[in-house]
């Protein structure tokens, strides 16, 4: 069957076949999980459907959970570079905004350097806003600052040219079935769903639509669950986390990159 104009355009200059994805939990893929329970994530299935459309295709993922946005610079973007990537997707600044007295414009600061980086090694790259926390209880107490950074991603990637997948005006993330119990990392569905819209974001023809299927209302809990249903998230994820970051530890401290090579696809069955 002949190609049609916007998958001849895809061949001609889109045809990527080096990946690399740098990044914390996001872009490990914690939350969903492949059967052996190691991380999938969004990145594992944007990797599959690029490789699915080109032969040769390769990819490594360096992120790991917890690290904050100088850590992903200081150690991944290098790492990623000697791999000489023609697709890199960051993802970083969501741990150091849950954190009080971030500077914003430090933070984009550190990322506009990383992009300059990464498209003067000729590679294309693709950043994410943060989603809108606005029905979260305690997470939404960042809103401000997240929204401050997301507009300094957009200006970033303007200036150098990179793609964004805007998860901010992503309605869809603010259902709750998108999230896991700990309500800091993506369902499996909402993984599917940001790979959609990286495809998007990408412009990759006959990818599928990030916004479907529509979703039917959740019903509403009464305040008395509700508040139930925050005291025990508090108890279960919140504390923990709050007693990590003040022993100076993060959940990524023994953790290994889970594809610190370029290397084959394993395609879904």
């Amino acid at each position: 069957m002949d190609e049609t104009r916007e998958q001849a355009k895809y061949h001609e200059a889109m045809a990527w076949t080096r990946y690399v994805a740098i990044g914390d939990s996001f872009s490990e893929g914690i939350g969903d999980e492949y059967p052996d329970g190691s991380p999938r994530g969004w990145a594992d299935r944007l990797a599959e459907a690029l490789a699915a459309r080109e032969d040769g295709f390769t990819y490594a993922n360096l992120a790991v959970r917890g690290k904050l946005l100088r850590q992903i610079i200081d150690t991944q973007l290098p790492a990623a570079l000697e791999l000489e990537p023609d697709l890199v997707t960051v993802s970083g600044g969501g741990n150091d905004l849950l954190r009080p007295g971030t500077d914003v414009a430090d933070l984009a600061a550190a990322m506009d350097d990383a992009v300059a980086r990464l498209r003067a090694s000729g590679a294309d790259v693709v950043l994410f806003t943060g989603v809108d926390p606005a029905d979260s209880a305690v997470i939404r107490m960042t809103r401000e600052r997240v929204s401050r950074y997301n507009d300094h991603l957009r200006e970033i990637a303007a200036r150098h040219g990179a793609h964004v997948v805007d998860q901010w005006n992503m309605d869809i993330l603010r259902d709750w079935r998108m999230w896991g119990i700990d309500r800091l990392h993506m369902s499996p569905e909402g993984h599917r769903r940001v790979a959609l819209a990286a495809l998007e974001a990408l412009g990759v023809p006959d990818a599928g639509d990030w916004r479907q299927p529509e979703l039917a209302p959740l019903p509403t809990l009464s305040r008395g669950a509700q508040f139930l249903f925050d005291v025990r998230w508090a108890r279960a994820h919140l504390v923990p986390w709050i007693g990590r970051r003040l022993r100076g530890h993060s959940s990524g401290d023994t953790v290994a990159a889970k594809r610190p090579t370029l290397g084959p696809v394993d395609l879904p069955g």
